[in-house]
């Protein structure tokens, strides 16, 4: 429950870090207006942590660079056409934006800008209500001229204009709504949701990296769940995802299986839940909450209903794996999280098969070697994926997991597991059979490595006579 007594208080208290009354002081002193703007105002007053402080001012950008150059170690201006100066103060990096009028030609996502002249009129162009709050320093005089505040109490997302408007000017403020009533915790008002499902079409202005950079940010909240079921109901994640609202598949009254859309939903909690518990205090994994999202994006394409009653996905791991890849690239994410996310997709089912009977060593070191560098987070992804409500189904899995954790580090501590290579290297290989480079090297190679995973670490000169006596038998 918002306590608005203890919000003004944790205001003023930003109000007097050394940042802000530095800031203050040159504005004030220079004749200019200040204020505190958007997401510092509002999380201040519903206690959350604040990060980056932004500012607006009624002084040009010249002019604002004028008055912080003196009382800054650094500063850039990559923004300054858009009215944007930034600079550290204090020992923390600020920005620091002209009044905007801003309007757009509804064809395009850039505005054209228009500097504007009051700090009500700059809080009425922005996206949702309980970020259009300024707090004027150094008098700190809160201002809100379209019920931020009502609607922090009331714990909901709203446009401080006509949605169809707001998300006219700018169609992403719609994936910022999804993001936001994550990352807040709020509902959205019902009028912004159905412009949202109204307008969902006009997302295919905004550019695929910006879209990419607002998925992400709604993937590193601590529950995006919200937010994902926001985008689905209302259409917008056809736009750019369509794979995950693909997921709600039709179960007729003969052929029952899970709905696999609450279960990806379930998977990703349950994945930053484990995530949260073997990594406390880190960055938020976006490959591997990637990963426990799309993990069975397959299923759609390989679904088939047996007679009886049965229902099969057969390959769904490799088909999602693919699909994941290919929509990962068109959404331009760099190359190591599409090969980490494709790679834990086509995995994630390898562990269901111990469960059933306790692999060998070989099939364990042959895990661990498929997985690579993305071994931990298939261990969270494979833990999460268990889902049912048979708690003796889930403590049989679990228990088999934690054994095959357990021999994974045994083995590692004894073989150096990691490094998952053969004895004699490409070079070594050509020297014992006198050959030259070439496929057959590759084949040598590839025997030992299977020799490795099969036994173990063997000594060189084993390694050597066994290597003879194969290409003994291969020639012969």
């Amino acid at each position: 429950m918002l306590n608005m007594a203890e919000g003004i208080a944790r205001l003023g208290a930003l109000a007097e870090t050394a940042p802000v009354a530095q800031l203050a002081r040159a504005f004030a002193d220079a004749g200019h207006e200040l204020a505190i703007v958007g997401g510092p105002v509002r999380d201040a007053l519903l206690g959350r942590p604040t990060h980056d402080l932004d500012f607006t001012t009624d002084a040009r950008p010249d002019r604002i660079l004028a008055i912080v150059t003196p009382i800054s170690t650094a500063r850039w201006d990559i923004g300054r056409d858009f009215g944007t100066i930034g600079a550290r103060v204090g020992g923390e990096q600020v920005e620091i934006t002209t009044y905007r009028a801003d309007s757009y030609d509804g064809a395009s996502r850039k505005p054209t800008v228009e500097f504007g002249d009051t700090l009500e009129g700059d809080l009425a162009r922005r996206d949702f209500t309980v970020n259009a709050m300024a707090l004027r320093v150094p008098g700190r005089t809160l201002v809100d001229p379209t019920g931020g505040v009502e609607d922090l109490l009331g714990g909901v997302l709203r446009t401080p204009a006509d949605p169809r408007v707001s998300f006219g000017d700018d169609p992403l403020r719609m994936l910022r709504a999804a993001r936001f009533a994550a990352q807040l915790e709020f509902d959205v008002d019902p009028a912004t949701v159905a412009a949202m499902a109204e307008l969902r079409q006009t997302l295919e202005i905004v550019s695929v990296e910006r879209i990419q950079a607002e998925l992400v940010r709604l993937l590193q909240t601590d529950d995006p769940v919200r937010g994902i079921r926001l985008l689905v109901d209302t259409g917008l994640v056809d736009e750019f995802l369509p794979e995950v609202p693909a997921l709600r598949l039709e179960i007729d009254e003969h052929h029952h299986h899970k709905d696999v859309y609450e279960h990806s939903l379930t998977v990703v909690r349950q994945a930053i839940e484990l995530e949260h518990a073997r990594h406390p205090g880190a960055e938020a994994d976006v490959a591997l909450r990637l990963a426990a999202l799309l993990h069975d994006i397959g299923k759609p394409t390989t679904r088939r209903l047996e007679p009886g009653g049965g229902v099969t996905f057969h390959h769904h791991d490799v088909k999602g794996a693919r699909m994941a890849r290919k929509r990962l690239k068109e959404l331009r994410f760099d190359s190591d999280t599409i090969d980490a996310v494709s790679r834990i997709i086509e995995l994630h089912l390898r562990f269901f098969g111990y469960a059933e009977g306790a692999w060998t060593d070989s099939a364990v070191r042959r895990y661990v070697r498929d997985a690579g560098a993305e071994l931990e987070r298939l261990h969270i992804l494979t833990r999460a994926d268990v889902t049912t409500r048979n708690r003796r189904k889930a403590a049989t899995l679990a228990a088999a997991y934690d054994d095959i954790e357990r021999r994974i580090d045994e083995l590692a501590a004894q073989e150096e597991l990691q490094a998952m290579r053969p004895a004699l290297d490409g070079n070594r290989i050509q020297e014992v059979l006198g050959i030259p480079p070439g496929r057959e090297v590759g084949e040598a190679y590839r025997y030992l490595l299977d020799l490795r995973l099969d036994e173990g670490i063997l000594a060189e000169d084993e390694a050597e006579r066994r290597l003879r006596d194969w290409w003994a038998t291969r020639d012969a």
